[in-house]
């Protein structure tokens, strides 16, 4: 299927010095986008790309919105749909009290299959496109986060969560388990439509050091593979894990001690590192992933994002929701968010920055630059339409935008779902098929 997309084009080249930052991006003011079979086939002025369109190609109009790549998410949890907007005063205490309860419930397919129905309808309402996601340590939850992920043709990245201690029961398996477990989910879906399968220790207080070696033997014999795990979210969480594994470090030296410390290595969080752990995560290029409203939910701490980004051995940063610790499914929320801890820290985050993360940042983060994130040629074609004057006060603020920088601003500040005029998976449109 062959479709041609009209409208103003915004795609990344490398992260942005400052708003001055042109040669940081591509703008097309009347841009044609041609979508072959799901992959990007053409981009550049609308007048040149539709001479080059077949005769008789699909056409629609977005104009006067923004056509951007569609936007990733580093790190959700697909089991805490219906722990999000839960009252706890930590995370150890919300962990305890909601989120290992409900996750529970995952050991049953029907629940699971229901929540992934709902977690992948709320991704494509609020534009995004690929997500970096937890399930629960039931294989029953990898399955039906993948078949949903399959069934809507989604590049998706997730693993079925390994721990073994420190949880409810009905929440642990073993050692052995975490390992056949995460080896079959590899087997049932790894490379299956756009699935990517990651390895998943929840975090070093879930998983005894014979689960760890469990771990490091699957990064070992799939070194390709994405891992992801937690790292130094709250100052209780670091106490605990330092009691747990005296003989490390520190919490980032833990993982290092498994083989778990690389360039696809995620950690949610990573905001109280220490510069020993700072220059450990920036030696072995892992990635620092900053969950903004969860950090602010859960009064776990203001990541430095950029004093990390600027140190002397920079540190490669992620964004996402962390649902649903987590108080949005929204990238754009998540992004005014992470621009007000900024400004707490006295520091500036500039709205260019904010979409080059969303977009390819993220993209680069998990080293799949080459497939999405851009609207470059022979990528995949995940899109996503934005409207910065989808309610009245934002149509009100618009009369005096003066720049795309300034719109961007504005729909990162003011915008929801509701600025998702639609939401391209491969070249289909999947938002106005949900209804």
């Amino acid at each position: 299927m062959t479709t041609l997309l009209r409208g103003r084009l915004l795609s990344f080249k490398r992260a942005p010095q400052s708003l001055s930052d042109t040669d940081s991006y591509s703008y097309e003011n009347d841009g044609g986008l041609l979508l072959e079979n799901g992959i990007i086939a053409a981009v550049g002025p609308y007048a040149d790309i539709k001479a080059k369109a077949p005769a008789h190609v699909a056409e629609v109009d977005h104009r006067p919105h923004l056509i951007l790549p569609g936007f990733i998410d580093m790190h959700l949890h697909f089991p805490q749909m219906q722990v999000i907007a839960s009252y706890a005063a930590d995370l150890l205490e919300w962990l305890n009290t909601y989120t290992f309860p409900e996750e529970c419930r995952f050991v049953e397919s029907a629940h699971a299959e229901r929540i992934a129905t709902h977690f992948y309808d709320e991704l494509i309402r609020h534009g995004t496109t690929t997500a970096v996601a937890y399930c629960s340590v039931h294989k029953t939850s990898a399955d039906a986060f993948f078949s949903e992920a399959m069934r809507r043709n989604m590049r998706m990245v997730g693993g079925k969560v390994m721990m073994d201690r420190n949880a409810p029961q009905g929440l642990l398996d073993t050692p052995q388990m975490g390992y056949d477990e995460t080896r079959q989910v590899i087997a049932d879906w790894h490379g299956k439509g756009r699935n990517l399968v990651a390895i998943t220790p929840r975090f070093a207080i879930t998983s005894t050091p014979e689960q760890m070696e469990a771990a490091a033997a699957l990064a070992r014999e799939f070194p390709d593979l994405h891992i992801q795990t937690h790292l130094s979210e709250n100052h209780d969480e670091i106490k605990f894990t330092g009691e747990l594994y005296p003989d490390a470090i520190d919490y980032t030296d833990i993982y290092a001690r498994y083989g778990l410390l690389g360039r696809k290595s995620l950690f949610g969080h990573a905001i109280h590192l220490s510069e020993r752990e700072a220059d450990a995560m920036s030696e072995a290029g892992a990635i620092a992933v900053h969950c903004p409203t969860s950090n602010l939910f859960l009064g776990s701490g203001l990541f430095p994002l950029k004093a990390l980004a600027r140190r002397e051995k920079p540190v490669r940063i992620g964004v996402a929701t962390d649902i649903g610790g987590g108080s949005s499914y929204s990238m754009l929320r998540t992004m005014d968010e992470a621009y007000k801890i900024q400004q707490l820290l006295g520091e500036r985050l500039n709205p260019l920055e904010s979409y080059y993360y969303m977009t390819l940042g993220n993209a680069e983060a998990l080293s799949l630059a080459d497939k999405i994130g851009t609207l470059d040629p022979g990528t995949e074609a995940d899109l996503v339409i934005l409207n910065a004057a989808a309610t009245q006060a934002m149509a009100l603020k618009m009369e005096v935008v003066n720049n795309l920088a300034e719109e961007l601003f504005l729909l990162q500040t003011m915008g929801d779902d509701r600025a998702i005029v639609e939401t391209y998976v491969a070249g289909k449109a999947m938002k106005s098929a949900l209804g």
